[in-house]
């Protein structure tokens, strides 16, 4: 049986809401990582690529109509090379990368690229079309995040919470203090500082208008501490836990992973990097989406083999610092566990949604080899009640 192996990756800094990268359409941004992908493997014919799988959680504007085969195009593949668009919200670009290793695995394709992108900046408003002739009434959505079109069958049987309104369901069914939200979220920035020239071997420049060497992600602040973060007003009550301080950010990027069999990665001039032991995907309560990756962890082990405390790299998607201590704490590792995020995690690093599991991967491998550990996990919760995870090997 053929197995996959990551041969390459690379992503874009991530910028800030309405930051440097606001200005690259999201068919652009994905081809950025997708060209430097081909530059580093200039041994690879580009005719050989079997399928581009790019996750992408929007898709309401610049990123319709399958924005992983507009952005391959626009990145220079040949037009024989096909592109499909993945979406799990989040979860999309690790979901890509796993989609890409079965593939491989079940002897359907021997070389593909896997990826992601979002540019939440550029996500686009809406306008519903009117339900009835002559209408005088129609609304406006914000597809930047969350919510839009809300069923009200789905609304009364299983709630709309918002994202941040889920991390705080979080915090109070597990009695996650609003302190320990603060300490996991500056320790999420001072690592990720500490890191930051670590950070840079995973980044492609990117030139923009102003700024032809954009090489750095704009959300981390590594001058952040506990009074400043705690002097922060809750933003689903006054009462809450959840601030801008202890959650992820609102941002735009994108990210790319070679996957190839053994033989296809011998044939191409390719060095396997790391073996994708396998992934999964699990559901939970839309309420609490922040634990989605407990039982997505919990069902990868049972069927990969590796326990939890094999795992040298834990690469765990900061959505909000409620549901990573959640997770953290309902799979039995510590809240500062050096392993876990050791570089920093998305509440510093930032979080575009579409990209970010590929950025989880990209990060987890670097991570495996400069420490000579053995296996990493990534894995992420999802809106709507969902977790994924996936494990590598390093070889």
């Amino acid at each position: 049986m053929p197995q996959a192996f990551l041969c390459d990756s690379i992503r874009t800094p991530f910028g800030r809401y309405g930051g440097s990268l606001a200005t690259v359409r999201p068919d652009d941004l994905a081809a950025i990582p997708l060209r430097a992908l081909l530059a580093r493997n200039p041994s690879l014919d580009p005719a050989a690529v079997d399928d581009v799988l790019f996750g992408c959680a929007n898709q309401a504007g610049e990123d319709n109509r399958n924005v992983a085969r507009m952005a391959l195009l626009l990145a220079g593949l040949p037009v024989e090379v096909p592109g499909a668009t993945i979406n799990r919200l989040c979860g999309s670009s690790l979901d890509a990368a796993a989609i890409a290793a079965r593939a491989i695995v079940a002897g359907e394709i021997d070389l593909a690229i896997a990826g992601g992108v979002e540019s939440m900046s550029r996500a686009p408003f809406v306008l519903s079309k009117p339900d009835a002739p002559w209408a005088r009434s129609q609304k406006l959505e914000d597809t930047t995040l969350g919510w839009r079109f809300i069923n009200p069958a789905f609304k009364t049987t299983f709630g709309v919470d918002s994202m941040a309104e889920t991390a705080e369901n979080v915090a109070v069914d597990l009695g996650i203090s609003r302190e320990d939200q603060d300490a996991f979220a500056c320790r999420s920035q001072h690592r990720a500082a500490a890191a930051s020239d670590l950070i840079a071997d995973e980044i492609c420049p990117v030139a923009i208008p102003m700024r032809p060497d954009f090489t750095k992600d704009e959300h981390p602040r590594p001058d952040v501490t506990l009074e400043g973060l705690a002097a922060l007003k809750p933003v689903v009550k006054p009462t809450g836990s959840i601030t801008a301080g202890n959650a992820s950010g609102i941002n735009d990027g994108a990210a790319a992973l070679l996957i190839a069999s053994e033989a296809a990665a011998h044939r191409h001039g390719l060095t396997p990097k790391a073996r994708i032991v396998g992934a999964t995907t699990a559901g939970v309560a839309p309420r609490v989406m922040g634990l989605g990756p407990v039982p997505a962890v919990q069902k990868l082990l049972t069927r990969t083999g590796p326990t939890l405390g094999q795992m040298d790299v834990i690469e765990l998607n900061e959505a909000f610092a409620a549901q990573a201590l959640g997770v953290l704490r309902q799979l039995g590792l510590p809240d500062a566990a050096p392993h876990v995020n050791p570089n920093g995690g998305a509440i510093a690093l930032g979080h575009p949604l579409g990209a970010s599991g590929a950025r989880l991967v990209a990060t987890a491998v670097r991570q495996l080899h400069r420490t000579g550990g053995r296996y990493a996990l990534c894995t992420m919760c999802i809106g709507v009640g969902q977790g994924i995870a996936l494990i590598l090997e390093r070889v």
